[in-house]
């Protein structure tokens, strides 16, 4: 098979790193450049270290259109202003892991057919997607919590969950609450209730549930947080994320794993497990691990997973998989750091 064309923009942070450790070793792509205008000229590896070994590619400035994929590890706002200053031919598929195309009622969505890329959500629409929304990390981690649910009109009124994620989910450049002497040994709550993330989870559930969301007059935050009470965690730790979720549910526990074992079941990287679960299962891998109970008349859903990989770039590279033909799983049987 022709190997894929792969161009990354944005190289140099935590999802570009994370993404180029997969690629390296898919055995169905050629990474053609690595764009950095900061480390121009450097290799791989003096930026991301233990790629040392792997590699002898070099960062570059430049940009060019020689490419099947192109996929944008960029900051939130500037995959937008990269797209609009820069032209890509309409020939390239493009992955964005930044949050500017995610929303359906975002115009920026609408008017460059992006298709939300949840593969657990839309496998189908992804296979034949030109552009790709990668969905966020707490995002990815919650949806997957809900979903079953929502596919059999389940939800209820109100939704409360905590989670707790570690200190990559707030980008490669130091800030006050990544500085590693505030945040070990510390946890703080963040965003409660008004995380940007509610809206992506509120339009895909209410894409299975229709009418989750309010159809009142106020904006998108504003209706997704009268349904989902969110309230995220900075936690003492790298990588991952830990959401524990609960509703008021009439179902059963058997009931409740029937329904989620069947929904995940065409689903190769999300798994149901009935004994309890913690983050270091899911650390360096593409999975999504879920844990059900059931205690009294509620229901919880805890949800582990990988906020660089199942939350980011893992996913990105799923998505790529199903948009080009491959076997989902190409290149992405990474394992767990375990102990």
């Amino acid at each position: 098979m022709k190997k894929i064309k792969v161009g990354i923009v944005g190289s140099a942070g935590y999802t570009g790193g994370e993404l180029l450790r997969v690629l390296i070793y898919h055995p169905h792509v050629e990474i053609v450049f690595a764009n950095s205008a900061s480390n121009a000229g450097n290799k791989l590896y003096d930026v991301h270290n233990d790629l040392f070994g792997d590699t002898e590619i070099t960062f570059s400035s430049d940009f060019h259109s020689n490419i099947d994929v192109l996929f944008l590890c960029v900051g939130h706002g500037h995959a937008r202003t990269f797209l609009e200053e820069n032209k890509v031919d309409p020939t390239v598929k493009i992955i964005d892991l930044s949050q500017d195309y995610r929303l359906r009622a975002n115009t920026a969505y609408q008017s460059n057919n992006f298709v939300y890329g949840l593969p657990e959500l839309n496998r189908e629409a992804i296979k034949s997607a030109q552009y790709i929304a990668n969905p966020g990390c707490f995002a990815t981690n919650i949806q997957l919590a809900l979903l079953p649910l929502a596919s059999k009109g389940l939800l209820p009124d109100q939704v409360h969950i905590n989670a707790t994620t570690g200190a990559t989910g707030a980008g490669q450049k130091p800030t006050v609450t990544s500085h590693f002497p505030w945040r070990n040994n510390n946890l703080s709550a963040y965003k409660s209730f008004e995380h940007q993330h509610l809206q992506e989870i509120s339009e895909s559930l209410d894409q299975l549930q229709s009418g989750f969301l309010p159809i009142s007059g106020k904006s998108l935050i504003e209706r997704a947080m009268s349904k989902i009470n969110l309230i995220p965690q900075r936690g003492a730790f790298p990588r991952g994320i830990f959401s524990s979720t609960y509703i008021d549910s009439e179902l059963s526990q058997d009931e409740a794993y029937e329904l989620f074992e069947t929904y995940y079941a065409p689903h190769p990287f999300t798994w149901v497990s009935k004994a309890n679960i913690d983050v270091k299962q899911i650390v360096n891998t593409n999975k999504c691990i879920l844990h059900l109970e059931k205690h009294g008349d509620k229901l919880l859903i805890l949800s582990i997973t990988d906020n660089l990989l199942k939350g980011a770039s893992g996913q990105a590279v799923q998505n790529m998989n199903l948009m080009f033909g491959l076997d989902e799983r190409a290149g992405l049987n990474l394992k767990s750091v375990g102990f």
